[in-house]
């Protein structure tokens, strides 16, 4: 690996920022130690500092230079609704709360590359560093966006990277074209009347009405998408009844579903809405189904050719060519720099973050970023700023 000794000297001031933000993790939009701590240590290096885009957002902002060429580096720092399971001395603090994502790896690479490019950052033009919040499902991405992110900060190139517990350390994937999955998520909640579990006759059983919806659901993505379209779609939560001797008169139904094309994203949602309606028709009940009511659903995130290469060369520098995988096979999980993408040309990369305790995978309990990878992250950061801003 080709990484620069002052990069390296800071792999000791990495881990400490990382297990710090790991030991307070805070959840979507309630960044605010995280937040601060972000921006305390960007103005002690003397790089611009602005708080407040979607409440705990935070830009920092490096020019040098004459060049009114830019780019923009994206990190997110929100952690998840998970009771941590680690026994390490930096576990989460807060319970019910954890980094299972590896954000604070994530915010902990990008103040490196932030440290650096300001002490010894041989660049002409001007880089912006975004710490975003709430990417767990509350679209902080998209929330920056609606309140100027790009009016007030006029990026022409953003660039992303997660972390990726399927790859060794050392070792990168990005590819052009559709990177990560569209994400929606939908709640249905049935109603018909309540009875005696003796005399079901007399009511309607809003629970047997459920189980049958939801191993109809099951057959949306193998009987009405093409099997050349990947799709998922996952029932994640069932509520209904609270004892042994009475039918209840209402259940919820909560999932998500994901796939690759607007076009098949379409499909399903109209498929999903057509058979709640039609099985609440046939067990004489009521159904509303709500997609996406809290929060907007993510886009398919889809990687731009001409940054996609950027993002490669980068890598490349620093990892070697054969520790850069160009055609990795896309993830359906979400990310909501996909918005970010919607807007303006750019790419995100996977850096492997290799095997952890019990090969656990990201959104898990046991899960923990890997800080041997810290100065790799900062080291790409580095010389993807130095390739597109050359001086």
């Amino acid at each position: 690996m080709n990484i620069d000794p002052e990069i390296l000297a800071l792999h000791d001031t990495m881990r400490q920022w990382r297990r710090q933000i790991h030991q307070h993790p805070e959840t979507a939009f309630e960044e605010t130690v995280t937040a601060q701590l972000v921006a305390d240590q960007l103005q002690q290096v003397g790089i611009e500092v602005h708080q407040g885009l979607a409440k705990t957002g935070v830009v920092g902002v490096l020019r040098r230079g004459d060049s009114d060429n830019n780019i923009a580096l994206r990190a997110d720092m929100d952690a998840l609704f998970i009771q941590e399971q680690n026994q390490f001395e930096y576990t989460s603090r807060h319970p019910g709360k954890m980094h299972a994502c590896g954000h604070d790896g994530h915010c902990a690479m990008l103040l490196g590359a932030a440290c650096y490019l300001a002490r010894h950052g041989r660049f002409d033009g001007t880089v912006y560093f975004i710490f975003q919040p709430a990417e767990e499902g509350r679209a902080g991405a998209h929330q920056m966006i609606s309140e100027g992110l790009f009016e007030q900060f006029p990026m022409q190139r953003i660039f992303g990277m997660h972390n990726f517990p399927d790859f060794p350390v050392g070792h990168f994937a990005v590819k052009p074209g559709a990177m990560m999955a569209s994400f929606d998520y939908f709640e249905i909640n049935l109603n018909g009347r309540a009875t005696h579990a003796a005399m079901p006759h007399l009511g309607d059983d809003v629970l047997v009405a459920a189980a049958h919806l939801i191993t109809q659901l099951q057959t949306i993505v193998s009987r009405r998408i093409d099997p050349a379209d990947p799709a998922v779609l996952s029932i994640t939560q069932i509520h209904g009844g609270n004892t042994w001797n009475a039918l209840p008169a209402t259940a919820v139904i909560r999932g998500t579903f994901r796939c690759f094309k607007d076009s098949v994203r379409e499909q399903l949602e109209h498929h999903i809405r057509h058979l709640v309606q039609a099985m609440a028709g046939g067990f004489n009940i009521h159904a509303e189904i709500c997609i996406n009511p809290e929060n907007p659903g993510y886009p398919v995130l889809v990687n731009h050719p001409e940054e996609t290469t950027c993002a490669i060369r980068a890598a490349k520098a620093v990892a070697g060519d054969s520790c850069v995988d160009t055609a990795p096979t896309p993830s359906m999980g979400a990310e909501d720099f996909a918005f970010m993408l919607q807007q303006k040309p750019g790419c995100y990369i996977w850096i492997g973050n290799g095997n952890t305790k019990g090969d656990c995978l990201l959104h898990n309990p046991n899960y923990d970023f890997n800080d041997e990878i810290l100065p790799l992250g900062a080291a790409y950061w580095v010389r993807l700023v130095e390739n597109e801003l050359p001086v």
